[in-house]
């Protein structure tokens, strides 16, 4: 009878030894899971703009601006009350407008989570990236700012070499496999998500048309109810979404920007279930988002927002101020903004080196943030309108994008992986 009970004991003991020794493993498999999907999204996503170029560029041109600009569609009701309900929009603005609104709710999500949970959830961690992130978008605004500071109406842009495309740097990541060690990973993707923090309260305040006071109000009503779902801790996604459609239309028709409505219904989604503390909302409508933002709707944006037809452009191209100031915004800019405020940080202790890095992995990181790519376009669409200034805009963030991939990647794959420190050597 003892011996049976010491049995059993000792079989509990060794289940839950294995179980908790299993957490930290199932932990590390679900991060490397994570990003293997990101990296894989950016891959598409260069793949979708690559094709998208090489379309805009051949007699198929007139067909692609076609569809994208000039086709339009409209769903809704006309003067229903005090809300007109009608969406008439071009494909490219319903994918800028429509489908990027879902982008930026899985932003939303993965900001709540990183904050509760995550990186970003004390201020021991989130100090270094914070502070690099602010770096790294203020240089390239004054950058982009000092270049065209004489042409007033082209100063709209200045955000746009401000933004940081995690996707497409973590495919430039992948790429290296195991050189990148983990804990870089972890601080481009902190520092990428505080920059999407950045940008989505630039488009807040710069970049909102003229409001419509009567659509804001109407606004309040689905708002009001996802703060009462929040509050009662409802964890069925359903109830959700479907306030939240009516939250992206009033949205759209007040003047702010319609993707902003992610956001907030992001941000409603409860981090934790009340009834089970084990099941997050917010993680599984993450885990289930991702695959659909990374393999169809960002690449679809890439593929109608990268076209630029380079017939009678030439080097003066790259020149002209909006893509000069842009360009040299992402490639220099963000190198000095980003390394410039690691590197103090680091230096004098108020931030520890992240693990298994060296210096030149760091400054790698600084290049990948200057992958402006998607936001960058997003932010240029709204800044500016005309088939010539897109060009521009377009022209300036590839080329800058694509040097900051080329350098990091070049740095990070025949680079050193490691330095011996002072601590190392007495070791």
């Amino acid at each position: 009878m003892n011996t049976d009970k010491i049995i059993e004991k000792t079989e509990n003991a060794v289940e839950t030894a294995v179980n908790i020794a299993a957490e930290p493993r199932k932990l590390v498999d679900m991060t490397r899971e994570f990003f293997r999907l990101e990296a894989a999204g950016g891959i598409v996503l260069v793949l979708a703009s690559a094709m998208a170029l090489i379309i805009a560029n051949s007699p198929l041109f007139g067909m692609y601006n076609y569809i994208f600009n000039e086709v339009d569609f409209r769903i809704g009701f006309s003067d229903i009350g005090a809300l007109d309900t009608e969406i008439h929009k071009s494909i490219l603005l319903w994918i800028n407008d429509g489908m990027m609104a879902v982008f930026f709710f899985l932003v939303g999500l993965e900001i709540k989570r990183e904050v509760l949970e995550g990186e970003l959830s004390t201020t021991k961690k989130a100090l270094l990236p914070a502070l690099a992130a602010i770096g790294g978008m203020a240089v390239p605004a004054a950058i982009y700012y000092y270049i065209n500071m004489d042409t007033p109406e082209l100063l709209r842009g200045w955000a746009i070499p401000a933004a940081t495309d995690i996707a497409f740097a973590l495919g430039v990541l992948a790429l290296v496999g195991s050189r990148a060690p983990i804990s870089l990973k972890v601080l481009l993707t902190a520092i990428a998500i505080i920059d999407d923090i950045g940008a989505i309260l630039i488009i807040a305040i710069f970049y909102s048309a003229s409001i419509e006071t009567s659509a804001l109000l109407f606004a309040l009503i689905p708002f009001l109810g996802l703060l009462l779902l929040n509050r009662r801790g409802v964890s069925t996604t359903a109830p959700y979404i479907l306030l939240g459609i009516l939250l992206w239309i009033a949205v759209l028709k007040s003047g702010v920007h319609a993707t902003l409505a992610g956001v907030i219904i992001a941000l409603m989604v409860p981090m934790r279930c009340k009834s089970n503390p084990e099941y997050s909302p917010c993680k599984h409508l993450e885990h289930s988002l991702h695959p659909w933002v990374a393999f169809m709707i960002l690449p679809i944006f890439g593929f109608a927002n990268a076209g630029v037809p380079f017939d009678g452009m030439g080097l003066h191209s790259l020149l002209e101020p909006v893509t000069l100031g842009i360009a040299a915004g992402l490639f220099i800019g963000k190198q000095i903004g980003i390394f410039g405020i690691l590197w103090l940080t680091i230096v004098t202790g108020l931030s520890p080196k992240p693990k298994d890095t060296n210096w030149w992995q760091l400054y790698a990181v600084s290049l990948l943030c200057g992958i402006g790519f998607t936001m960058s376009l997003f932010i240029g669409g709204l800044a500016f309108e005309g088939v010539e200034m897109q060009a521009s805009v377009r022209l300036g963030v590839l080329v800058g994008s694509i040097a900051s991939a080329i350098l990091a990647f070049a740095i990070l794959k025949f680079g050193p992986t490691s330095v011996k420190t002072p601590e190392t050597q007495k070791a």
